[in-house]
């Protein structure tokens, strides 16, 4: 058995090989300790000949999927070794094999994966500069295949995706991208294949063999040469690792990463599509208040819909026009939920299926969906839009299925396949006549007991059962005296005897012999049922398919309709116009409706970069992600919260909030914020939406300062981007930009002040803020009295020796010498009016307001001298 094992782990050497003995898998030498050290279980020891005992540890068969799934998901493969024969009939050595391979992305345990979210293996592959790339969920049949040109590119789609394990070809480790920062921060799996898998000769005949085409352009993926050889090279890991024939693949995808809304990982994380930025939880994110769905598939497709926004306005339409019909339609929306509710997720299950590993209970879960089906088609039968009037008849009610389960298979079945009470009464006469054998045995029994207990005079005579024996005939020893000669001695107890008798031998031979048959002939149905369904796979997911993106759409409606949601218009004119728009996710955690309401107008002319000023915790930043979700959401077509909306279609959401060191790669927090600030310069277009907070913020003031200035610049030349822009800033002189750049446009947080304190008005008006507060905001914070008395005195102090007067004298020195040698344009004399803001009211009115009587004679002095070099240095 030891060399058995020896010859099996030889071929699988990378892998935890779990062993089956009996009713459990064991692991021996450094697969068990490895094993015992990550599922924590007891390490013992086996003879196997060797001078010193074998490591061993072991998990029972019937958990394995819980210790399975602890293993994977810390980036182990494991190798399921089965017992291919009843080891009660083998002769010799149980013959075994590796039925299946189990690795973090072809884990398909239904019990530890979860439900609303795809489970992603990806292939790239990296020849020439260009990325093949390939995804599947081996749990639903999802294929996808496209190719890319840029490791940016690929990063954004491995963040979309987000798989559990990635495979790849050799190359892709020199390819520029981190690998070590998807290990470690996305937490992927990450493997390298040997050079044959991406072999393009072997990869094309597998993709034809399997799909059954002649050639690459009857799957439409022609013009993806290497995205080709990543779809190939998938396939034939997924053939290794399952040892099946993969029948649930029925369709590979090819799609373009120009037909969505691209986010990168920077906006996803910053915008709390899926996730919380710190806990990383569902609960505060815009997936948890979008997802009323009732079923797992309808879960896993908001998620879809939320991190691939549509660009297309006939698509986006025809999702709105289905959320409005079903909003208007409230009753016929409510059924419709209502039979979503017993609907179990039947693309894991049909994967079961197809697998052969759906148990009886599977197939009922199975069948009582599908008779959700019929209704739900019948309540569509009445909606109007084209795309609720698609969906009905893309839902295929699968009848026929649903009445060979229900008339085959009975409605509580045990889990166990081969043991019996699995099949109705009256699908199978066999089966009826067995079973009936089996019922009559008792009463055969019964009678035969009573018998002979009149024909020998022994009172409590039993007939009896054990697994080693059979039948029997108990007889105490009080009574033995009274024993037959036609009764056979089987077994001496201490106070008992058994025995045989030959009409009880002829009962016992049909009575197990029927149980055997009986247990036998209703596995075989069992497994003709299940092949039956799994032949008409195609349907069950086109259905399924169907039944997902009901469940959506149904959510979106009621969410509209609880959450007071409107229906966006869709422009493609640029224009972003939004009355009362509302932040929706801290609406529905603020208390009694007391979220304060905003407009927002943004266009491709005058009103393209809005410059918001104002304090910290007054709402800046609530306010851009708000902007920035509102029509997230619009593009995948849901309703939107605000009074009024209409939405231009973006190519691109970027986001560029908040930054912290990242330590690991060497990299500080201005770094951090610098590169991202690169990615969107150069990324962005003038259909992209830049929400941009506090750039500059990790330098110092005027280096911080000169940047942010030379960002609104270079992001309000059309030539250069002219993308749509929120710009959140500290630096108020940014506010001069109103008026010397035509697209450029200043608001501010309104604030009210009362003595010291100040309170947060959380609305967006026009115009900048003329100081930032943040002395206020300090002491609002809990910040000691001690640190707030003395910060004012400092500020006091710095406003009283002018800094910013003495900047201004530099710069306007600067500016003369510019003018004199006649060396400047229109761009310098925006750059050299960022310091000007002295006009003479100003000075007349500082003059006017000076207390003279309580001046010492060097104050005079020092504020003449002020005064006087604000009025010389205006320019």
């Amino acid at each position: 058995m030891m060399q058995q094992y020896m010859e099996t782990k030889k071929e699988y050497s990378d892998c935890i090989l779990f062993y089956r003995l009996g009713d459990f898998y064991e692991m021996f030498f450094d697969d068990a300790l490895t094993a015992s050290r990550e599922l924590e279980i007891t390490l013992t020891g086996k003879n196997c000949g060797l001078e010193e005992r074998a490591p061993m540890c072991g998990v029972p068969y019937h958990a394995v999927d819980i210790y399975l799934n602890k293993l994977v998901s810390k980036g182990y493969k494991v190798a399921i070794c089965e017992q291919m024969e009843d080891p009660a009939t083998a002769k010799g050595l149980v013959k075994r094999e590796v039925v299946r391979i189990v690795t973090p992305g072809t884990n398909l345990s239904m019990q530890t994966l979860d439900e609303t979210k795809n489970n992603y293996i990806m292939c790239v592959v990296y020849i020439a500069d260009r990325y093949g790339l390939s995804v599947a969920d081996i749990t639903t049949g999802d294929y996808f295949v496209t190719e890319l040109d840029s490791s940016g590119k690929l990063l954004d789609e491995i963040c979309k995706f987000m798989p559990s394990e990635l495979i790849c070809n050799e190359a892709f480790f020199i390819s520029g991208l981190d690998i070590d920062d998807l290990r470690e921060r996305l937490k992927i799996t990450i493997y390298s294949l040997e050079s044959w898998y991406f072999d393009d000769a072997i990869c094309v005949r597998r993709l034809k063999e399997h799909f059954h085409v002649s050639s690459m352009e009857g799957l439409g993926i022609a013009d993806y040469s290497c995205g080709i050889i990543g779809a190939g090279a998938l396939l034939i890991y997924l053939e290794e690792t399952q040892k099946n024939s993969l029948s649930h693949l029925t369709r590979l995808t090819p799609y373009a990463t120009g037909k969505y809304m691209l986010l990168d990982s920077s906006t996803r994380r910053n915008l709390e599509l899926t996730e919380t930025l710190r806990e990383k939880n569902k609960r505060g994110s815009l997936l948890w208040v979008l997802d009323k769905t009732k079923t797992a598939m309808g879960a896993r497709t908001l998620r879809k819909y939320i991190e691939q926004p549509l660009i297309h306005k006939e698509s986006i339409e025809r999702r709105l026009d289905a959320v409005e019909e079903l909003k208007s339609n409230a009753i016929s929306r409510e059924e419709i939920r209502e039979y979503l509710s017993p609907v179990y997720d039947l693309e894991r299950l049909v994967t079961k299926i197809t697998y052969k590993s759906a148990n009886p209970r599977d197939m009922i879960a199975f069948q009582s969906s599908l008779a959700m089906l019929p209704h739900i088609r019948y309540i569509l039968e009445d909606m109007q839009s084209p795309l609720l009037k698609k969906l009905w008849e893309d839902l295929d009610t699968l009848e026929d299925l649903c009445t060979l389960i229900s008339s085959a298979i009975c409605e509580e079945p045990p889990l166990a396949m081969k043991e019996g009470d699995i099949i109705r009464d009256g699908y199978n006469e066999e089966v009826d006549r067995l079973r009936s054998a089996k019922t009559e045995g008792k009463n055969w029994l019964a009678d035969l007991e009573a018998e002979e207990r009149e024909k020998t005079g022994i009172k409590n005579l039993r007939v009896k059962y054990n697994k080693v024996f059979g039948y029997y005939l108990e007889v105490t020893n009080s009574y033995k005296n009274l024993v037959p000669d036609y009764y056979t001695r089987k077994q001496t107890l201490a106070n008992a005897e058994r025995y045989i008798t030959p009409r009880l031998k002829e009962l016992e031979d049909t009575i197990l012999g029927a149980e055997d048959k009986l247990y036998a002939l209703e596995y075989e149905l069992y497994c003709e049922v299940r092949d039956i369904v799994g032949r008409e796979v195609v349907r069950i997911q086109n259905t399924a398919k169907a039944i997902a993106d009901i469940d959506v759409l149904a959510s979106l409606a009621l969410v509209a309709e609880r959450n007071n949601y409107i229906r966006p218009k869709i422009n493609e004119n640029g224009k972003i116009e939004i009355k009362d728009g509302r932040h929706p996710v801290v609406e529905k955690m603020i208390p009694n409706d007391m979220f304060i309401a905003n407009d927002t107008f943004l266009d491709d002319k005058k009103k393209r970069i809005a410059i918001i000023t104002g304090p910290n915790m007054a709402g800046k930043s609530t306010y851009m992600r708000q902007t920035a979700l509102i029509v997230l959401m619009a593009q995948i077509g849901s309703f939107v919260p605000a009074s009024e909306a209409n939405i231009g279609i973006v190519d691109r959401i970027f986001t560029r909030v908040g930054a912290s060191d990242d330590l690991a790669s060497g990299q500080s927090t201005f770094m951090v914020e610098m590169t991202e600030v690169a990615n969107i310069l150069r990324n962005a277009t003038k259909n992209s939406l830049l929400i941009l907070d506090e750039i500059g913020r990790g330098t110092s003031t005027f280096d911080g300062l000169s940047i942010a200035w030379a960002v609104v610049e270079h992001i309000s030349n059309t030539k250069l981007l002219g993308a749509k822009t929120l710009f959140a800033t500290h630096y108020h002189e940014l506010t001069e930009l109103e008026g010397k750049i035509d697209n450029v446009n200043n608001y501010c947080i309104a604030v009210k002040e009362k003595g010291d304190d100040i309170v947060f008005l959380r609305k967006i008006v026009k115009g900048g803020a003329d100081k930032s507060y943040g002395i206020q905001v300090a002491k609002l914070a809990g910040v000691p009295e001690s640190v707030i008395s003395r910060a004012k005195e400092i500020a006091e102090e710095l406003l009283n020796a002018d800094i910013t007067g003495r900047i201004k004298d530099i710069a306007a020195g600067g500016h003369e010498a510019a003018v004199k040698t006649k060396k400047y344009d229109d761009v310098d004399l925006a750059q050299m009016s960022l310091f000007d803001t002295v006009k003479d009211d100003d000075v007349l009115e500082e003059l006017k307001n000076l207390d003279i009587s309580h001046l010492t004679p060097i104050d005079a002095l020092n504020t003449l001298y002020q005064l006087q070099n604000k009025l010389k240095n205006r320019w």
